[in-house]
C-alpha cells in the first residue's frame, strides 16, 4: 500500500508539466505580439516617411528580443515534455513512423543537456541584443567586446564539442 501511494506521487509532477507548458505558450504568445508591434512601427514608419535616430538598431534589438523569448519558450516547452516522460508516460507521436528525437528523454541528465544547450543559445541572443546598444568610447572598449565574442565563440564550440 505504501508503495503504491509512493508510485501515485509522481502525478504531482504533472503541476511542473502543466506550468511548464503553459509558461512557454504564454512567452510564445508575448513574443509573437512583440514581433506584430514591430511590424507595424516598421510599416507605419516606412510609409510616414518618418525615420527616427537608431531606427533599425531599435527593431532589430525588439526582433532579438522576441526570439529570445521564444527560446526561452522552447526551454520551458522541453522541461515540460520531459518531465512528463520521465516522471509519467512517454509521449508517442500521433503519426506513425514519425520517431521525434527532440522529445526523446530517457533520464534526467539527457534533459539538463538539452534545457542548458537551449539556455546557452538564450545567453547568446541576449548578449547579442545588449551589444547593439552598446556606445564604445575607446580602443579599450572595442578590445573588450572582441574578447567577449571570441569567449563565447570559443565557449561554443567547446559546448558542440562536448555534445558529440
Amino acid at each position: 500500500m505504501f508503495e503504491k501511494g509512493l508510485w501515485a506521487s509522481r502525478f504531482i509532477a504533472l503541476l511542473a508539466v502543466i506550468f511548464g507548458i503553459l509558461g512557454g505558450v504564454i512567452l510564445f504568445v508575448i513574443a509573437s505580439a512583440d514581433i506584430i508591434h514591430v511590424a507595424s512601427l516598421t510599416y507605419s514608419h516606412f510609409f510616414g516617411n518618418y525615420h527616427p535616430e537608431d531606427f533599425h538598431a531599435n527593431i532589430v534589438g525588439e526582433i532579438i528580443g522576441a526570439i529570445d523569448l521564444y527560446l526561452i519558450g522552447v526551454v520551458l516547452l522541453i522541461f515540460g515534455f520531459g518531465i512528463y516522460e520521465l516522471f509519467i508516460s512517454e509521449i508517442v507521436p500521433l503519426q506513425n513512423g514519425s520517431d521525434s528525437k527532440i522529445l526523446k528523454i530517457n533520464s534526467l541528465d539527457q534533459l539538463k543537456d538539452k534545457i542548458a544547450k537551449v539556455v546557452v543559445m538564450v545567453l547568446v541572443v541576449n548578449f547579442f541584443q545588449r551589444v547593439l546598444h552598446t556606445e564604445y568610447s575607446g580602443a579599450l572598449e572595442m578590445l573588450y567586446f572582441a574578447l567577449s565574442i571570441t569567449g563565447l565563440a570559443m565557449g561554443l564550440y567547446f559546448l558542440n564539442k562536448v555534445g558529440k
